[in-house]
């Protein structure tokens, strides 16, 4: 169902995505860190939905179709390194921010700080070329405090 995608994202030197497409990998993505510790449970997937709702100002049937299609794509996606390379190649810095923001609301979802999901969000910031500071910073804004 999303090979046309999948296949534009990893291509050498991937095109810019379209809003529509930019959206979808980066729920995609979303969902990925809510599944990274093995548990993903209704807490993160409405947090994934809330965060898109607002993100994209969408309406909250236009979010859950967004999100399950995320869901869809992730399943299918490459591994972390190469879907989230590409995302980077293809989002402007400014979006993969935000998004990273985004990320951390949804792996601090469940309320607790898991070190599976810290990991991977460090390792994902990286590919996004987000620093380890704004990424941590990023933490923070969302109400988790702490340190990097």
């Amino acid at each position: 169902m999303f090979a046309d995608l999948l296949n534009r994202l990893v291509q050498p030197e991937p095109d810019p995505l379209d809003d529509g497409d930019a959206r979808l990998a980066l729920t995609a993505l979303m969902v990925r860190i809510a599944r990274s510790d093995g548990d993903y449970d209704a807490d993160e997937s409405r947090r994934i939905t809330r965060i898109i709702t607002t993100r994209y100002a969408l309406s909250p049937s236009e979010a859950e179709t967004l999100r399950r299609d995320a869901e869809t794509l992730e399943g299918e996606a490459p591994d972390t390194v190469r879907f989230t390379r590409a995302i980077k190649d293809a989002v402007p810095y400014e979006e993969r921010l935000a998004v990273i923001e985004a990320l951390w609301q949804v792996a601090l979802a469940d309320g607790a700080r898991d070190a599976s999901e810290d990991a991977l969000l460090r390792l994902v910031s990286n590919f996004l070329g987000i620093s380890d500071r704004d990424s941590a910073l990023a933490r923070q804004k969302v109400g988790t405090g702490g340190n990097g």
